[in-house]
């Protein structure tokens, strides 16, 4: 395995340099089941190593304790990285296992301070509202984000699930540095007016699950292989005849990865990474693991190219996924377009 170190891609049009492949850091505390703490960490050291420099979290994963953990990391390496971090999931007032989307301004300043705490630094480097919620102008929002801005607080603004529209609303308030939004060989409902939309604007596109949680993989082929507490198991398309039908679909993903003598996981990753020659526009997947040798494997898929032929195999598996990406899509953003 070559230690060479990724290729970099600049966050939106006056942001950092980052690797072109981040690092998706929830299940290292959340979502995913049980997990190492030891190997989280090192997994978190061997990416810096391999030029992996951004680090996405959420004051949602844990309830803040998946920032905690990765306090102590993001200090030692304070300056050889970029923090991504959001704010929007709240737990219901009434009902602790119940998450509801705030985005009004005195949420978004409480939220920003926990996080910097948790954090232990003095800035965020981006900041994502993770959820829209349509009850408050997105103008509001963008416009309390942007005094964060002017305070010191945060240097660059995100969205995630927005659509094309709300993109452009947004960035008209304030610049925007990256949308996060699910894309994958399974997820592409993105393409049609958000992806357009990043590409005019200068916004660098951040797709998480491109791994489509670790389907495509095809580490696991239906809930029933996952631990109890993955929130997986209650997602549509790993249940029942959706997982049934999705399973088959990679097939031709199994062929192409094997005349690459590569994994399935490598041609889903170089397949997403290719999107930024497709479609014109800088990209940075963050794919989440917890082990340094699927860091290793993940960045490794940064150098594979497909060929035109490849891609054309692998071009209808998105129209017959089976199932939504969320069992309610009322807060993604393709149920808003």
């Amino acid at each position: 395995m070559t230690d060479s170190r990724i290729a970099t891609a600049r966050l939106g049009a006056t942001g950092p340099e980052v690797g072109v492949q981040g690092l998706g850091c929830m299940g290292m505390s959340f979502a995913y089941g049980p997990s190492d703490a030891d190997e989280s960490r090192a997994t978190l050291e061997r990416a810096l190593e391999l030029g992996v420099t951004l680090y996405d979290t959420a004051d949602a994963y844990g309830a803040g304790e998946n920032e905690k953990f990765l306090s102590p990391f993001f200090r030692a390496h304070r300056d050889e990285l970029v923090i991504a971090t959001k704010f929007a999931l709240a737990i219901h007032p009434e009902d602790p296992t119940r998450r509801i989307i705030r985005n009004d301004a005195p949420y978004i300043r409480q939220c920003v301070e926990a996080s910097l705490k948790r954090l232990d630094v003095d800035v965020i480097d981006l900041y994502y509202m993770h959820r829209r919620d349509v009850k408050v102008p997105l103008e509001e929002t963008v416009g309390v984000m942007a005094e964060l801005v002017r305070e010191g607080k945060i240097k660059q603004l995100g969205l995630s699930e927005v659509t094309g529209d709300e993109l452009r609303t947004a960035h008209a308030v304030h610049p925007i540095a990256a949308v996060q939004s699910e894309w994958s060989l399974f997820s592409r409902d993105i393409e049609a007016k958000v992806v357009p939309a990043a590409r005019e604007l200068g916004v660098t596109l951040v797709p998480y699950s491109p791994l489509g949680r670790g389907f495509l993989t095809g580490s696991f082929a239906k809930a029933e292989d996952l631990t109890a507490d993955d929130f997986r198991r209650q997602q549509p398309r790993y249940t029942g005849e959706n997982a049934a039908a999705n399973a088959a679909l990679l097939d031709p993903i199994r062929t192409v990865a094997e005349a690459h003598g590569a994994t399935l996981g490598q041609i889903a990753l170089a397949w997403v990474q290719q999107r930024a020659s497709v479609h014109g526009l800088p990209i940075v997947p963050i794919p989440g693991t917890r082990k340094p040798s699927r860091v290793e494997e993940n960045t490794a898929a940064t150098r594979i190219v497909l060929t035109e032929e490849e891609l054309a195999l692998l071009e209808p598996i998105a129209s017959k996924v089976a199932g939504d990406r969320y069992a309610d899509m009322r807060f993604a953003s393709a149920g808003r377009e």
